[in-house]
């Protein structure tokens, strides 16, 4: 139907106002990279007036790692937080609700230096990766609950693209010549409070998600309502029909706890396939350049290395809206991260957060979100954490690990994963249900669909 493809204004508000949540998870990964080095500087003269000694240098690569890792450790309780804000509150409110984090956290990374505490820093940081692991939940479900489904996958990628341009944003923002310095750097932790502001005052004006209304709350006049200034047409049966169909298939379902999600074979296999997707986006080893990238660069023999991370952020950017001695080796490392930036856009990046909501009905959903989520933060800590030690360990050869990993993923994902292209929630799950030896048919036209909608009204 025309309606299905047809883009609002509506549409692109509320997509365009949710995804600033992706932009801050973005610029939050990214902003910790190029001032590593002034921040250090802060770390060591904090620990000099405190000790009257020079910090020990394994220390401060601990504290270090540890204020570029805690922020996984926020998103891993806050990803696995997802469910508890977004059955009760919604998709919208729970976005908008969560900015209190963001808030907080600017004030604590903001005055950290004022205050003379490499503490308020590492706190900082962990309440916004609460924040941002919250985000990956809340984003990707309420885009995908909002587009037409044949826009599903297109308006999904805008997460990642979202992401990606936060990590830009905060590469440029982070040139010592703008606030990457030794006295701005409280100022570039702490602009995350503009976004947050922004988005507290344009989330009103967007729709709540229809599905919540007509699946969670029973308030079908409200869903259609929304669906029509969503769609800009007055005809919505069919999404009416999709949302009540999955629906009847929720109340021929009992209520699925995370722990069901694996014990169920019906739910086994998605949820194996989204939590191995999640995986295979942090241990290909992006987050190792995005954090660290400046001093990668640094040690390749590269000359001004802030100016190559900026350059992969662009390549990032660009390549998601399209889904050592020698001294010329520096410039071939330069082309090598390049370029694995580029293909990670194309799929291990946007695929595996918009997925998940195509894999599980709405019932499942928000358990299978935060497990999928709670695998990528753990993944993404791993890194983060542990990756200067091995990188010292292995020098140049620390990115075979991540190629045998990807080698495997690569594996899983031509075998495993299914083409979600153009399906209803319902066919995507009925596939499912006809792997774990279910009575559903593999693969349910709209017709039948419709057919099956208008047999359980009779």
């Amino acid at each position: 139907m025309a309606s299905e493809k047809k883009v609002t204004g509506r549409l692109i508000f509320a997509v365009s106002t949710a995804v600033l949540g992706s932009v801050q998870f973005g610029y939050n990964t990214g902003v910790i990279n190029a001032p590593q080095k002034v921040i250090e500087s802060f770390i060591n003269n904090t620990w000099l007036q405190r000790y009257d000694e020079p910090i020990h240098s394994s220390t401060l690569t601990t504290l270090w790692s540890l204020a570029v890792a805690i922020f996984s450790v926020g998103g891993m309780f806050g990803s696995f937080s997802v469910g508890l804000f977004v059955n009760r509150f919604g998709r919208r409110n729970s976005m908008l609700m969560v900015n209190s984090l963001a808030f907080i956290a600017a004030a604590l990374m903001g005055f950290s230096k004022l205050a003379r505490s490499y503490e308020m820093l590492i706190l900082g940081r962990f309440i916004i990766g609460l924040y941002s692991g919250l985000s990956t939940g809340f984003v990707p479900m309420y885009v995908g609950e909002i587009a037409p489904t044949a826009l599903r996958g297109a308006l999904g990628t805008l997460h990642q693209l979202g992401i990606v341009i936060g990590i830009l944003i905060a590469q440029i923002f982070g040139l010592d010549s703008i606030m990457g310095n030794e006295s701005l750097w409280p100022l570039l932790l702490g602009f995350i409070f503009l976004p947050a502001l922004i988005q507290c005052i344009t989330l009103p004006f967007c729709p709540k998600s229809p599905r919540f209304l007509l699946i969670n709350r029973n308030e079908e006049s409200k869903a259609k309502s929304v669906l029509k200034k969503l769609r800009g047409t007055t005809d919505v049966s069919s999404d009416l029909q999709e949302m009540k169909e999955e629906s009847r298939q929720m109340m021929r379902e009992k209520k699925v706890t995370i722990p069901e999600l694996f014990r169920s074979p019906m739910y086994r296999q998605p949820i194996t396939i989204a939590i191995v997707l999640q995986l295979s986006q942090q241990l290909s080893g992006i987050n190792a350049i995005f954090y660290y990238s400046t001093n990668i660069f640094q040690k390749a023999g590269v000359g001004q290395p802030v100016y190559a991370t900026i350059g992969s952020g662009v390549v990032n950017t660009a390549f998601t809206v399209v889904s050592d001695q020698l001294p010329w080796m520096s410039y071939l490392s330069i082309i090598a991260i390049f370029g694995f930036v580029a293909f990670f856009e194309i799929g291990p990046g946007p695929i595996p957060w918009f997925i998940v909501a195509e894999l599980f009905s709405q019932g499942p959903r928000p358990a299978a979100f935060a497990v999928s989520g709670l695998s990528n933060w753990t993944a993404n800590f791993i890194v983060g954490m542990g990756f200067q030690y091995i990188e010292q360990l292995c020098g140049p050869y620390v990115f075979i690990i991540f190629t045998v990993l990807l080698a495997m993923f690569f594996i899983f994902t031509y075998f495993k994963v299914p083409e979600t292209k153009g399906r209803t929630f319902d066919e995507i799950a009925s596939g499912f249900r006809q792997g774990a030896g279910g009575n559903s048919p593999e693969k349910l036209t709209p017709e039948e669909l419709n057919s099956l909608g208008a047999d359980s009204q009779v």
